[in-house]
């Protein structure tokens, strides 16, 4: 099973990061997703799974999208072949001690994916492993936007990771009489 992994789009889902996401079978988002836009453009073959992150909120998604903004969980935890994912943002836990929280936490797991530090982060020098896939929007990307992959089968879990080159965006000059 390929399970696609994804954080911090704030509303705009880099188009690399969405082809990778559709040649897997699951994806998740760990927040700070930015609105349903960014969850319909997740195409996986399968299922999209995702989480509420700090800037999730009434302030930061359309109106109109405020019913699936309700149903967002703070976390969830995904049955895969040969253990669980947990999935959270990860955001109420203290910077300098997060992993260790983390892992304490939620020790029946076998790896936890998180973001809001939007630095790309393998954590698997023991279990649980962390799993920060970074920035996959254009906010705070620094080196790129990148995703982790995370490949998994009954008796073995191996993560991939993906960082594409920044890019710049313009305005499309033009539109609303610009």
């Amino acid at each position: 099973m390929r399970v696609g992994i994804i954080a911090d789009t704030h509303g705009f889902l880099d188009p690399r990061i969405a082809e990778q996401l559709a040649a897997c079978d699951v994806a998740v988002h760990a927040g700070d997703i930015g609105g349903a836009e960014v969850l319909c453009a997740m195409q996986p073959r399968e299922e999209v799974y995702a989480v509420r992150g700090n800037v999730d909120g009434p302030q930061t998604w359309p109106d109109h999208e405020g019913h699936m903004l309700e149903n967002l969980p703070g976390q969830l935890m995904l049955d895969l072949p040969g253990g669980q994912l947990a999935v959270l943002h990860g955001d109420s836990y203290n910077s300098s001690q997060r992993h260790a929280q983390l892992r304490e936490s939620l020790a029946e797991t076998r790896a936890i994916a998180c973001g809001h530090s939007h630095e790309l982060v393998v954590d698997d020098d023991k279990y649980p492993w962390i799993l920060n896939p970074g920035a996959a929007g254009r906010v705070r990307v620094g080196d790129g936007p990148s995703m982790l992959i995370l490949v998994c089968d009954e008796q073995h879990w191996e993560v991939e990771t993906h960082r594409f080159p920044p890019r710049k965006y313009r305005a499309i000059s033009g539109v609303n009489g610009d």
